[in-house]
């Protein structure tokens, strides 16, 4: 009879004209419905589910989901069919709300706790389903329409009748209070709704707590029920229910951890009560729980000596959150100190559990974050009570060191070699956690530390203590190697000593060698203030450069030795081209290390004279060039194709870094002899006199591969990070690098070329000498980009040069027209109009353009915004409307006024009024360009007949 009822009333309302019916409302009978589904799960064929899905949305948000939602709940109906049905009905009440009448939530409410009745010994996903479709009613009408939710929904479960059993209810019920909160998290209403709502579900929380408590407490109560009230809980403390007024609840929950079957849910109620940020304000009840917590050491220690992870990790999780969340709460109930500094202890356990991460354990990582935060807590007093605490916690803070590098260490290599590669990298990851760690104690601790783990290293390495194994001295040098990679340890007083027991090492293994490279490393800025220490661990870092193994770490600390101590290197500058020259020809390493290689040797070059630049150039890309002449004579294949883009990579790279510029200015502040400050001798540059001698064979390379975007890309890398790097004196190359960059892309347009073109203009469009050529390049490009339709890429050069657009050669008008049709198809190209538009006044060619053509392009945009463009380019339309008002205002106002008096232009869906109103607030803003783009996008949504829906909502 109900369902009847609320059929029919639907059905009149349907009819009533307040849900427009589609033309294919017909089709969306319970029959179809049931078809579709049955195609979505069965059908082997994956259009016809896709196209099964696609209807299925449809209908779950037609008029006639309200009939055929009730239908599929039917008990005869299988559990996917009613899942669907519920599901329905739950889209229908949380997202089109408005269209249900006020006289109909009774009757909806009532059937509603019916089904859910039906299926609290049914389908588990069907009730569910059907219990959030009741908590969305209930949000949407609580608290007026319907006061008193939350103590309605426990009378009527509690009432016996219908044949469902006292224990099936209660789950229903528990079902029905967790998903409520949840409900609300993810709820589309309006924000001055959620406000009152969630006042409302706080009140609630008076009629639950009790419930749940007594369920919790009592003796006869099934796992199961336990087990749904935990996560009751667990979805209610995210309300931010105060933690005073569910403490005993949260105590309850210590007495469930030690079941096996709660266990997991148990801690996942508790971490998520003491979690909440409204929590701190409860010191008592934070100071009952520290004991509570420190309860569960037996428990913990019992699962770590048995190997019960799942335990030790939930225990974990719970002092973690209490300590994390409320430190410095606890800090200052300093009459307490001594509980939190067992809590702080019972975290230190946690941090160094036996076993290496991840094979063995995954707890001690949670730990890390807490260590941050204690200590930003403890600096954040004032300097009085920050030195009591820290009297107290620094030597609970060298323990951590302690603590942190033995977790650091590696197994052995025999337990090592039986990992798989996702817990080696795993693993990796967790050691650069605990790298950045160490990184912020030292904030703490200070040169204290350094010189902890100095005599520590000294120990091992002047055999004054038992021998140690490798992995022992991998961390002690991994622990340096975090702080000096991020800490100025320049006045440290323990690093000569520590550079000079690293030639004591005794390097048996991979991993202790990248550490000690890596070491090394670290310490460049230091070296380059120390440079007579270059000597006791260069010669280390060369001979690593030839085993391939150490490729990564060894070129990468070279690289960094030769960026910061450049000025100190030429007396060994012979000695490391050679071993680099070797390594290279051997190929030992991968190509990116060869690219690091020669970036490394550029700024090794940048220090010498320019004699022995050029001479030592000539070793080092001789062989390459040799193999470049022969590849370039060969016909064109996949084989040779990659042999000649790593040859133009090398040689990108090492004029990326080759700038003999610099020498002057940073030099003096070097401890070099004074010969090493002379200013270089006029003359070409170096890298000039390079790509000027294999210019030729560049363009031979060239002319067989102009067709290959990757080989063109290559090329014009080496020009343009050499005009990067070169900046002005690349300019005796302008005039045949123009001529060159002119032909490919006249022949063959590729990006890369256009982008080298891009940076040519920047750098040398400004001097008179290099104008000509410049200007006759960006004619052919301009005319040939045209040409193609993709004028786009050359905006940046407009702005930095609009005396371009004097040329006679170039076609002005034709970069406007292209710039606005291609603002209507990608919103890369928008850029164009928005650059052009702000020369108007400086360059009278696009003046005369944009007032003859100025309104067909306001017309286009229009017409874009009105629906004949995607919604995701509002903002790009948004700027060449900002634009048009900022520098060309009066004939805005006039177009506007003449483009919008069309009738039905651009939407039909859009009045005269609105029209009006937008022209107003468009020529209103002329500094905001947010405001814009929602003016846009306000207007785009009123043409689209969107506005007010919820896809507006998203937008």
């Amino acid at each position: 009879m109900v369902i009847s009822q609320l059929t029919a009333g639907w059905a009149n309302m349907e009819t009533s004209g307040r849900i427009a019916t589609t033309p294919d409302a017909l089709d969306f009978t319970v029959d179809n419905v049931e078809k579709a589904l049955h195609q979505l799960y069965y059908d082997p064929n994956i259009e016809n589910k896709n196209l099964a899905q696609k209807w299925l949305m449809q209908a779950q948000v037609s008029p006639q989901a309200w009939q055929f939602s009730w239908a599929l709940l039917s008990p005869d109906k299988v559990p996917e069919i009613q899942y669907f049905g519920a599901s329905a009905l739950h889209t229908k009440i949380s997202r089109y709300w408005s269209d249900i009448p006020s006289d109909q939530y009774e009757t909806l409410k009532t059937q509603l706790f019916s089904q859910i009745a039906c299926f609290s010994s049914g389908s588990k996903m069907v009730l569910t389903r059907l219990c959030v479709a009741l908590a969305s009613l209930a949000l949407n009408t609580m608290p007026e329409a319907w006061p008193g939710a939350v103590p309605e929904m426990v009378r009527v479960f509690q009432e016996e009748g219908g044949g469902v059993d006292g224990r099936a209810r209660c789950l229903a019920l528990l079902e029905l209070l967790t998903v409520l909160p949840e409900e609300f998290q993810t709820s589309r209403l309006p924000q001055y709704r959620k406000g009152q709502v969630r006042g409302a579900l706080g009140r609630e929380w008076g009629s639950v707590c009790p419930l749940l408590q007594q369920l919790l407490r009592r003796g006869d109560s099934p796992g199961a029920v336990k087990a749904r009230v935990l996560r009751c809980l667990s979805s209610w403390v995210l309300l931010d229910v105060p933690l005073s007024e569910s403490e005993g609840l949260v105590e309850d929950c210590f007495t469930a951890l030690p079941d096996p079957e709660l266990f997991d849910t148990a801690v996942e109620a508790i971490v998520n009560a003491i979690s909440q940020p409204d929590s701190q304000r409860y010191v008592n009840t934070l100071l009952k729980l520290v004991p509570q917590v420190l309860s569960l050491q037996d428990q913990l220690r019992e699962a770590v000596q048995s190997g019960d992870m799942e335990t030790s990790h939930g225990i974990c999780r719970i002092a973690v959150a209490l300590g994390e969340n409320h430190s410095r709460a606890l800090l200052e109930q300093v009459e307490h100190w001594q509980g939190f500094l067992a809590l702080v202890n019972m975290i230190m356990f946690c941090t160094g559990i036996p076993g290496h991460y991840p094979v063995n354990e995954t707890t001690s990582s949670l730990t890390l974050t807490f260590w941050y935060t204690l200590q930003d807590d403890i600096m954040s007093f004032d300097s009085e009570r920050q030195a009591v605490y820290l009297q107290v916690y620094r030597p609970v803070y060298f323990q951590l060191v302690d603590v942190l590098l033995h977790k650091a260490q590696f197994p052995s290599d025999q337990e090592y070699a039986t990992w798989s590669s996702d817990e080696k990298e795993q693993f990796r990851i967790y050691r650069v956690d605990i790298s950045d760690t160490l990184m912020y104690v030292y904030e703490m601790l200070g040169a204290e530390l350094l010189s902890n783990l100095y005599e520590k290293l000294g120990r091992i390495l002047t055999n004054t203590e038992p021998a140690s194994s490798w992995q022992h001295t991998e961390a002690l040098l991994y622990g340096f190697q975090s702080i000096a990679e991020t800490i100025d340890v320049n006045y440290s007083d323990v690093i000569p000593g520590l550079i000079g027991l690293i030639p004591r090492i005794n390097i048996n293994n991979v991993q202790l060698a990248d550490t000690v490279m890596f070491t090394i490393g670290a310490l460049a800025e230091w070296l380059a203030d120390h440079p007579v220490m270059l000597s006791s661990v260069l010669p280390l870092v060369l001979q690593a450069l030839g085993n391939p193994d150490l490729s990564v770490s060894s070129v990468s600390t070279l690289k960094k030795i030769c960026r910061e101590c450049k000025y100190d290197l030429p007396p060994y500058a012979s000695n490391i081209v050679a071993v680099s020259q070797e390594v290279l020809i051997k190929q030992i390493h991968k190509t990116s290390q060869c690219m690091w290689l020669m970036q490394a040797l550029g700024f090794l070059l940048s220090a010498l004279p320019v004699e022995e630049i050029l001479r030592n150039l000539h070793s080092l890309i001789t062989p390459y060039i040799q193999q470049l002449e022969k590849l370039a004579d060969e016909t064109p294949n996949p084989s040779n194709k990659l042999a000649i883009i790593h040859i133009l990579g090398l040689l990108s790279n090492l004029f990326t870094t080759l700038d003999i510029s610099k020498q002057e200015d940073e030099s003096g502040e070097s401890t070099a002899p004074p010969i090493k400050t002379a200013p270089p001798p006029p003359g070409p540059n170096p890298v000039v006199v390079v790509l000027q001698q294999v210019f030729a064979l560049i363009q031979t390379v060239l002319s067989k591969w102009l067709n290959d975007s990757q080989v063109v890309e290559a090329v014009c890398a080496i020009f343009e990070k050499s005009v990067k790097t070169l900046l002005h004196d690349f300019a005796p190359m302008v005039s045949q690098l123009s001529e060159m960059l002119g032909q490919m892309y006249s022949t063959i347009p590729q990006a890369s070329a256009l982008d080298l073109t891009r940076q040519m203009v920047h750098i040398f469009a400004s001097e008179t000498e290099h104008f000509p050529p410049i200007k006759a390049l960006f004619e052919l490009v301009t005319s040939v980009t045209l040409s193609i339709f993709q004028q786009g890429e050359q905006s940046p050069a407009l702005k930095r040069k609009p005396d371009l657009f004097l040329s006679e050669s170039l076609d002005v008008k034709a970069v406007f027209h292209c710039g606005k049709c291609l603002t209507l198809c990608t919103q890369t190209y928008t850029t164009n109009c928005t650059e052009l538009l702000p020369h108007c006044s400086d360059v009278p060619p696009l003046a005369r353009v944009v007032q003859e053509d100025g309104k067909l392009l306001l017309q286009a945009v229009i017409e874009a915004i009105g629906g004949g463009s995607s919604r995701g380019l509002m903002d790009q339309f948004a700027e060449v409307l900002f634009s048009l008002n900022k520098h060309c205002f009066s004939l805005l106002t006039m177009w506007l006024k003449e483009v919008l008096q069309s009738p039905g232009f651009p939407s039909t869906r859009v009045t005269s009024e609105q029209k009006d109103t937008f022209t107003q607030q468009i020529l209103r803003e002329r500094v905001n360009k947010r405001r814009v783009k929602d003016i846009v996008k306000e207007f785009t949504l009123v043409c689209r007949g969107l506005h007010g829906t919820e896809y507006a909502a998203d937008y």
